[in-house]
């Protein structure tokens, strides 16, 4: 008879199993309510690591790590770290009830928008070459359709996202040059939706590709709010769309959203994890995530534009009044036309009296205590997403700031002026 039927052994497994159990009862299984923390004992891993917290007088940005999750998405992250799914049963179950949310035909998350966009030149690849482009890109594409038509004043700092797939830009201008630009191995249609030159329209972007039988997609990444853009570009005609996750819907800042026709959608899932051999493979996105870009749409949705804009304009007055009577100073709210469409607070002010310069001030808050990060458009001469290239300028984001922030970015602002506006 082996040890593990002996009577010995058989009594001392008893006894163990018993212990375990007690043990369980005692300590909880991991995520049960007996191992919840007291808040005062959870460790702040940005302090631990020497990480210096930042209060957002920015915006969105990637280099900030996006927008703050609010409070239901972060339940909804953490009631998902919690248990094991299948992943291909949830990016299904989660795209499904996406689409019906945002009034497309089909949707999925992505790794962020730059991975939305990955995935849909994968998955136009696809459609013009067949399922087997799905393994041969970005370096076995002799023989295959490759080209993207774009406008040139599209081109930008995410080409680099449609070339993973290693496609082929070819450059218009005219609605004439697009016209005769078409050829047997274009697939795809690439427009950016805030770009702040282009001749072509957007509707005549996606007649002219329809007229010719090819796919159009728009990156409109930073493009919420409105609300309503979730569904106003595929509904324009666009047959894919991409947005940011961690931007203006504030969920998950590496998540994102590709929606679209069907059976792109189904192509791009194709190329995505946890296939493997496919380009979008190292572009996994946890369940955590998943769960978090579902109910951060939901709480999206839950909101309006004017609750919105009435919130933003309360924190950027709050400031502006806090500033009124720093020698020369003069502001103003700006909505930029699409992306980050929400109130900024413009602060511009003679030099000569308040001897600092925006680009000074933005060092000093961000070097001070607590750290601020003003907008990156402060004291710059590079225009940027529909706010002026004037490098005298202060530009406060206010949509990021948390309760009570609008308060200290304003004492902070008029501590640093005050004393250059005296010295």
């Amino acid at each position: 008879m082996s040890d593990f039927g002996t009577r010995r052994n058989f009594f001392e497994r008893i006894h163990m199993a018993f212990a375990g159990l007690v043990f369980t009862r005692v300590t909880g299984h991991p995520g049960s309510d007996a191992t919840r923390q007291n808040p005062k004992d959870v460790v702040d891993y940005y302090e631990k690591l020497g990480v210096t917290k930042r209060i957002n007088a920015a915006g969105t940005y990637t280099y900030l790590t996006g927008a703050v999750m609010p409070p239901s998405v972060q339940e909804a992250v953490a009631q998902a770290a919690k248990h094991p799914v299948f992943l291909e049963e949830l990016q299904k179950a989660a795209g499904e009830y996406l689409a019906k949310r945002l009034h497309c035909e089909a949707a999925m998350v992505t790794a962020g928008a730059a991975s939305a966009i990955t995935l849909a030149t994968a998955a136009c690849m696809m459609a013009a070459n067949g399922p087997g482009a799905g393994e041969a890109m970005p370096t076995n594409l002799e023989g295959l359709k490759d080209e993207v038509l774009v406008q040139k004043a599209h081109r930008y700092d995410y080409d680099h996202s449609l070339r993973n797939c290693g496609i082929r830009f070819v450059n218009v201008e005219t609605l004439k040059d697009y016209e005769a630009a078409f050829t047997k191995n274009t697939v795809m249609c690439h427009f950016y939706n805030a770009a702040d030159a282009g001749e072509i329209s957007r509707q005549d972007w996606i007649r002219v590709a329809h007229a010719h039988g090819i796919p159009c997609f728009n990156d409109a990444a930073a493009d919420v709010p409105p609300i309503s853009n979730l569904w106003n570009y595929t509904q324009m005609g666009f047959d894919l769309v991409a947005f940011s996750g961690g931007k203006g819907i504030r969920g998950p800042q590496n998540a994102g959203l590709l929606l679209g026709r069907k059976d792109l959608i189904a192509a791009a899932t194709r190329s995505n994890n946890p296939f493997e051999d496919v380009v979008g493979r190292g572009m996994k996105v946890a369940k955590e995530q998943i769960v978090g870009m579902v109910a951060a749409v939901d709480w999206f949705l839950s909101q309006s534009d004017a609750g919105f804009e009435i919130e933003f304009r309360r924190r950027a007055d709050l400031i502006a009044k806090e500033l009124k009577d720093i020698p020369s100073l003069k502001s103003e709210i700006l909505i930029p036309p699409l992306a980050n469409n929400v109130p900024h607070l413009l602060i511009r002010y003679d030099q000569q009296r308040v001897k600092i310069s925006p680009r000074e001030v933005k060092k000093q808050l961000r070097e001070g205590t607590p750290s601020i990060e003003l907008n990156p458009a402060s004291g710059s001469s590079e225009a940027s997403a529909g706010i002026p290239n004037d490098p005298n300028k202060i530009v406060v984001g206010v949509w990021m700031l948390e309760p009570g922030e609008d308060a200290i970015v304003a004492r902070r602002l008029r501590e640093v002026l005050t004393k250059a506006a005296t010295s």
